[in-house]
């Protein structure tokens, strides 16, 4: 066949189409021949010579299919409302499978006429052109469902909807409707729209869609107002959700997809939003006897309402903070520590499991969470008192690394590690716990009293994941001095032998760095130190000195320990003790009997030091005296001194932590946290330059949260006290305004 323009002769041509047409449209029986025939028919009337026929094609083809279908209204009419949604269903199926048809026939048309003269898909979105498109030339199969739906919809519109709407409802009443027809006719209001580049679902929208939203809503307000009448508040949840669940399955039975969450909404607001004051009026009963069924069907019910969980929440943490108080104001006996941290984790754990179950880990719950868990942890009697939970946690921390933790493999003392974490994060005054772990880190290294080395770094690369570097900063310093001090004993070994001197004695040494240990140089008890050993610090002294150029040595005495070997018994002992009873216990070397006066010049100790330290002996029987020990009295080494264990230890005042040592520690908090608060003043002025006073305020407790929470008091008293240092002035204009001075 030629494809050159010929002449045709229209009213032939298109009678001989429009037979394929009615045959098409219909969905009848085309032979291919005749098939392929109507598309050269179709290409010839484009490209007719002299003149396109394509426009003649268009008109023609559009009065045939408003024919069609007005012969289609009349067939679905005639047999009544009854069977109005049947015959609909059964027209449109075949009329929208021949439309399809016949766009392909009439391809030529529709690609290299048509499509030149549309707009762009910009101009129909932004609408540059005031034009619509039905005015101009549709494709084909958009002419039929063009035609469709102003021949067929528009005139039945009240018809179609006030019967889809009465199927929807015996639906769910429970009653039985076909639902390929309902959903068919239903969807076919979206599919004759579909061709629009612009709004293309508004006839759904507009014609069904809101009247079945608001025959929705209505229905199941008076549904939520019957159930409230009947049930409790239990039972209507359990209902509320059945009737959701229903409805959502039914949106997806009939509905189009751009309407399931629309409808969900509508039921949602009438049944959830509108008696809400209801639902919340039963959460705290709910929460406090902690309901999980209720709780989990009140949290999917709130979930989507605008404020609807705030109530909830504010119960959730209520309650969690009230269990998280009894559990604290409740600890007895002596182990607290023990008590506090296992109580506390008791609650976190229970509500962290309560709150992934009922409430799938939602934020606000695991903030609530956090803020009672918070409350409980850093609970202080009165606001002046003190709060105990960081010197608590540290203790507990501490009984788990000595040596004495007991009955606990190395896995479960880590796992406990692990979960005091949790607790430490919680913690307000974190620098207090920072020192008080501090101090107990110090006594077990220099003590050896550490259940294992590798725990003691795994806890303080925790408290370093937990706060920084900085936080643990001496911790670390702490346990890398250990590790020096013992390659410092092993090379002091080899400079002995070297030099071929004779200690005497078995002899090791602990060199800690002054800044990094918590441990007070000041107010040192004068001590002599014993002949025995005077060769071996000596020694040690002349070592290091060789070894470090400009670094001096403080012999803290009081922290050393040693091991005696008492041979003047009926059998020996071996007992471990400080260097002051060592110091005693050697002058009992050349007499059996020593004044205090005596004691006093061959140690060389404060007559006060002397006499506490001597009590110590004496309770233990090794020395003896009458009375109570004074600067009068006379001891006496005890001959015939008995005891079961040939291997014991007399435990020094220095290992003990007193009253004293507590109360300095947190005297010395105070005073890091006056430093610490005047170092980020600094810091925020000198980049602001200019601050209000309520702003700096706001500044230095952002800063300072990590570490501890800064009073006001304190923070406006380091203010004085820079202003005082001129670090800092008031601005000549303003009261409450201060700059910087460079």
């Amino acid at each position: 066949m030629s494809l050159k323009p010929r002449r045709v002769d229209f009213s032939v041509t298109w009678d001989n189409l429009l037979a394929t047409v009615k045959g098409v449209i219909t969905c009848g029986t085309v032979e291919r021949k005749v098939w392929n025939e109507r598309f050269s028919d179709v290409y010839a009337l484009c490209v007719a010579f002299p003149e396109p026929l394509a426009e003649n094609l268009y008109m023609e083809t559009k009065k045939f299919l408003e024919g069609h279908v007005k012969v289609l209204h009349h067939n679905v009419c005639q047999h009544g409302d009854e069977n109005l949604l049947i015959n609909y269903y059964k027209n449109w199926t075949q009329f929208s499978q021949g439309a399809t048809y016949l766009n392909q026939l009439y391809g030529y048309l529709n690609t290299q006429v048509i499509k030149k003269q549309k707009h762009t898909d910009a101009d129909l979105c932004y609408g540059t052109f005031g034009v619509e498109i039905e005015e101009k030339m549709l494709e084909i199969g958009e002419l039929a469902l063009d035609t469709w739906k102003r021949l067929m919809i528009e005139p039945l519109k009240k018809s179609l909807v006030a019967l889809m709407l009465k199927d929807v409802q015996i639906d769910r009443e429970g009653g039985t409707v076909n639902q390929a027809i309902l959903h068919g006719v239903i969807t076919s209001l979206v599919h004759v729209e579909e061709y629009k580049k612009k709004l293309p679902l508004q006839l759904y929208e507009e014609m069904f869609e809101d009247a079945f939203l608001k025959e929705t809503g209505e229905h199941y307000k008076k549904e939520a107002s019957r159930l409230l009448e009947e049930c409790n508040c239990s039972e209507y949840m359990e209902k509320v959700i059945q009737r959701l669940d229903n409805e959502n399955y039914r949106s997806r039975k009939f509905l189009h997809p751009s309407s399931y969450s629309k409808v969900t909404h509508e039921c949602e607001q009438k049944m959830i939003a509108n008696p809400l004051e209801f639902l919340h009026g039963e959460c705290k009963e709910m929460v406090q006897k902690e309901k999980r069924q209720d709780l989990m069907n009140m949290y999917r019910l709130l979930v989507p309402i605008h404020g609807g969980l705030g109530v909830l929440v504010s119960e959730v943490e209520t309650h969690i903070k009230t269990m998280g108080l009894e559990a604290v104001q409740s600890l007895t006996g002596e182990n607290v520590q023990a008590q506090f941290v296992d109580a506390l984790l008791g609650v976190h754990t229970k509500y962290t499991e309560l709150i992934q179950i009922v409430f799938k880990s939602d934020k606000l719950f695991v903030g609530a969470l956090d803020k009672a868990c918070a409350a409980s942890i850093n609970f202080r009697k009165s606001p002046k008192s003190v709060c105990k939970s960081p010197e608590w946690l540290a203790k507990y921390c501490d009984s788990l690394l000595k040596k004495s933790a007991k009955g606990m493999s190395e896995t479960e003392i880590d796992d406990k590690l692990a979960s005091s974490i949790t607790i430490f994060k919680y913690l307000d005054d974190k620098d207090i716990y920072q020192r008080f772990y501090a101090r107990m880190l110090a006594r077990r290294l220099i003590y050896y009293q550490s259940h294992s080395m590798d725990a003691e770094e795994a806890m303080i690369n925790r408290l370093k994941q937990a706060c920084g570097y900085e936080f643990t900063n001496k911790l670390h310093r702490m346990y890398t001095d250990m590790k020096i001090s013992t390659d410092l004993n092993d090379q002091f070994s080899d400079f002995c032998r070297t030099t071929s001197a004779e200690l005497g004695v078995n002899f090791s040494i602990l060199v800690l760095q002054a800044g990094a240990w918590p441990i007070g140089q000041s107010n040192l008890p004068s001590f002599s130190i014993p002949q025995e050993l005077e060769t071996s610090i000596r020694m040690f002294e002349q070592f290091y000195s060789g070894k470090f150029s400009g670094r001096k040595l403080t012999w803290m005495h009081s922290f050393c320990t040693a091991e005696l070997k008492l041979n003047y018994l009926k059998k020996p002992y071996f007992i471990s003790m400080g260097t002051f009873h060592m110091g005693m216990m050697l002058a009992f070397n050349n007499s059996v009997t020593l004044s205090f006066k005596e004691l006093l010049e061959n140690t060389q100790l404060p007559e006060k030091e002397l006499s506490k330290q001597l009590q110590a002996l004496v309770d233990t029987r090794l020395i003896t005296t009458e009375g109570e020990v004074s600067s009068h009295c006379t001891f006496k080494l005890n001959m015939s001194y008995v005891s079961k264990r040939t291997k014991f230890k007399i435990t020094t005042a220095v290992q003990k932590e007193t009253v004293q040592e507590i109360e300095h520690t947190h005297s010395a908090v105070d005073e890091d946290r006056k430093l610490y608060l005047q170092a980020a003043i600094v810091r925020i002025m000198k980049a602001r330059k200019i601050l209000k006073h309520n702003l700096l305020i706001q500044e230095v407790i952002s800063q300072s949260r990590a570490r501890f929470a800064p009073s006001i008091s304190m923070i406006k008293k380091c203010v004085e006290a820079l202003i005082d240092k001129q670090y800092l002035e008031r601005t000549k204009d303003s009261t409450d305004e201060y700059s910087y001075v460079a």
